[in-house]
C-alpha cells in the first residue's frame, strides 16, 4: 500500500473525516499536526503550491488535496487504485 501523509489539526472535523475514510479503506498513515507548529504548516503549505487549509493529503507522491478532494476522488473511483499503487 502507498505511503500516505496527512497534515492535520487535533480541531479540524475535515481531518477527522479524511482520517475515518483512510481508515475505512485499511491506510496507515501518519499524520503531522500544524498546531501550534509553524514550521510544519510552512513545510504543508509549500509542498501544497500555497494551501493553508488542513487536512492536507499526500498518497504516494501525489498531492490529493483536502477532505473534499480525498472522498471525491474515492467517489470517482480512484482512491483504492491510488492506495494500492502510490
Amino acid at each position: 500500500m502507498a505511503e500516505v501523509v496527512i497534515y492535520c489539526s487535533n480541531m479540524c472535523p475535515y481531518c477527522f473525516r479524511a482520517k475515518a475514510l483512510l481508515k475505512q479503506k485499511g491506510a496507515s498513515f501518519r499524520e503531522i499536526n500544524v498546531d501550534m507548529n509553524p514550521a510544519a504548516r510552512r513545510e504543508m503549505r509549500e509542498k501544497a503550491g500555497g494551501a493553508n487549509t488542513v487536512p492536507q493529503i499526500w498518497i504516494g507522491g501525489t498531492h490529493v488535496g483536502g477532505c473534499d478532494d480525498l472522498y471525491a476522488l474515492d467517489a470517482r473511483g480512484g482512491l483504492n487504485s491510488l492506495l494500492a499503487t502510490g
